[in-house]
């Protein structure tokens, strides 16, 4: 009689490990996911307030700063839902709740027309790489729903427009640095890129029509200074080639 109670207090035993084991693993996998779950909404947050860092220096809508500030807010959300317990979470997460409320919706968007490039090369890149990523932030959260359809269209053709004008910007730049090193070839070459970028949109608007023009004017000047560069190496070319005749074929001088 006792022995068939010891098995099945051992089959118990046994069933009972296996069934801690399964729930320790199961809260392991849960917590898992929560870190994994954490570290992604963080990189959204560093991701995005990366980004909103840059505003002082870029003309963005009020509403563009709040789609993203937003982003940041819902990132912060599912971190506090998930670990409660967090460290500042709570704190981050009224600030942010605070910076969202604080944006002035009826703020007219800074205009481009005040741009101007930076001086370093290394920031102009950081300009460019800024510009693209609200862009595809934008493009993230109106995937998600978050943004409707018209909204979306009228930001990502603003920061379109932008981008536009900052590598035009920048190859006018560099144009016209190659044109006072007398790189004129060089110039034209970047010259031809602008123009073939502004000629690449669909919906050209003031600027883009205003700066094909100028740039069209001082690529016909490069034009008519390479082919009068040309024009004299060549008449150099064969003056030399008639100097290098003349003296063959001049007549010996008798000794």
């Amino acid at each position: 009689m006792i022995f068939p109670i010891i098995i099945i207090l051992i089959v118990s035993l046994v069933v009972v490990a296996i069934v801690v084991n399964a729930l320790q693993q199961h809260r392991e996998k849960i917590e898992a996911e929560k870190r994994t779950e954490i570290a992604k909404q963080k990189s959204v947050i560093d991701e995005t307030e990366n980004v909103l860092s840059a505003i002082d220096t870029i003309p963005v809508s009020a509403k563009l700063i709040s789609i993203l500030q937003i982003r940041v807010l819902n990132a912060l959300k599912v971190i506090y839902q998930l670990n409660p317990s967090m460290p500042d979470i709570k704190q981050r997460l009224k600030q942010c709740q605070d910076r969202v409320k604080a944006i002035d919706m009826g703020a007219p968007t800074p205009t481009q027309e005040n741009f101007t490039l930076p001086d370093s090369d290394k920031l102009v890149i950081r300009y460019i790489q800024v510009v693209k990523k609200f862009r595809v932030l934008l493009r993230s959260e109106h995937a998600k729903g978050k943004v409707d359809s018209q909204t979306f269209t009228q930001e990502d053709r603003v920061m379109a427009a932008l981008q536009l004008r900052v590598n035009v910007e920048t190859l006018v730049k560099r144009g016209n640095a190659a044109l006072q090193s007398n790189m004129l070839g060089s110039a034209r070459q970047y010259f031809e890129k602008a123009i073939a970028a502004l000629e690449s949109q669909n919906q050209p608007d003031q600027y883009n029509q205003e700066r094909r023009v100028q740039l069209a004017d001082q690529l016909k000047s490069i034009q008519e200074n390479l082919r009068n560069a040309n024009a004299k190496d060549r008449a150099k070319k064969q003056e030399e080639e008639r100097d290098e005749l003349d003296e063959l074929f001049a007549p010996k001088k008798k000794w």
